[in-house]
């Protein structure tokens, strides 16, 4: 028979990378808006810029939609799949056995949040510098009605985007913007798993509550909101790096949009930041613990 652990991360990986597929399809919409927003610069920055054209959530996604139709809003989704199987099957998969590995095999008792949190940390980094190459595709793709009229769209798909790359930039650009990922999936790992793990925990603590779907959207919420708050100044230098290729480092990214736009820059698209992944851990909790019961029995 195969080793019990060995058989808890398959089904766990398994069951995080169809969740985090399902939950990038639906909420694919609301992150290519924020990535507008976010790739948007202040008005008097750019030569000539005027009014800014995205003013908003709802008003950016109804504008792309308009100019570009509403197939625009899912551009990115097979690079995002592509991601989320990787990055998102790997970081909740090594969640578990990254966390025992810790604590140690014969611990008993609730583990330690700092232990979470590392573990989080840990596997969030590990994740991400496998699947930097679909998270830049997907970003590429999503900017790509960012660029002037009349200026034609650099790739023609995901898979054109990739070639596209390797063969004008080298292997190497594949990884483009891998220093402010790492740092912003595993700090964003760390706030979504350690604090859906903790709040999860303390709800069930209370008189009434169950391991339900009501405990799993709970506990999605607030490690969502939390994922935002602490992760959205790194997710905004990340797509600047990854969508705009005239910053010359990370450093350089972060020194100009904080000299050029101030602090409140780095909490451009908040609010469809904290709607995308809101929505997003709600969705892939939801699915994984379904998931993971429907599998185990």
């Amino acid at each position: 028979m195969s080793d019990p652990n060995q058989i808890s991360f398959a089904v766990s990986f398994l069951c995080s990378a169809f969740a985090a597929c399902f939950a990038e399809f639906c909420t694919i919409p609301l992150d290519t808006a924020k990535v507008r927003l976010q790739l948007q610069k202040k008005a008097g920055v750019d030569d000539g810029v005027g009014l800014p054209k995205y003013k908003g959530m709802l008003s950016t996604i109804k504008t792309i939609a308009r100019e570009e139709g509403i197939s625009a809003l899912w551009k990115g989704i097979v690079p995002g799949l592509h991601r989320q199987c990787l990055y998102g099957g790997l970081r909740i998969g090594l969640y578990d056995p990254v966390k025992t590995f810790l604590v140690g095999s014969a611990f008993v008792g609730e583990v330690p949040i700092y232990h979470m949190i590392l573990a989080a940390l840990l596997t969030g980094a590990l994740a991400i510098t496998i699947a930097n190459p679909t998270d830049l595709v997907k970003v590429r793709l999503q900017s790509e009605g960012h660029l002037p009229s009349g200026v034609p769209r650099r790739y023609s798909g995901a898979i054109d985007a990739y070639l596209t790359i390797l063969r004008q930039e080298g292997i190497g650009a594949l990884w483009t913007g891998l220093g402010p990922n790492i740092a912003r999936n595993a700090i964003i790992n760390a706030a979504e798993l350690a604090s859906y793990d903790k709040v999860k925990r303390t709800i069930l603590k209370i008189p009434g509550f169950m391991d339900n779907v009501y405990t799993h959207l709970l506990a999605g919420l607030g490690a969502g909101l939390f994922a935002v708050f602490i992760g959205s100044p790194v997710d905004v230098v990340k797509s600047r790096m990854m969508g705009d290729s005239t910053y010359k480092s990370t450093f350089d990214c972060f020194l100009k949009t904080l000299l050029n736009e101030g602090f409140l820059a780095f909490y451009k698209g908040f609010l469809p930041n904290f709607g995308r992944v809101g929505a997003w851990n709600v969705i892939m909790f939801l699915t994984f613990e379904q998931a993971k019961r429907f599998l185990r029995g």
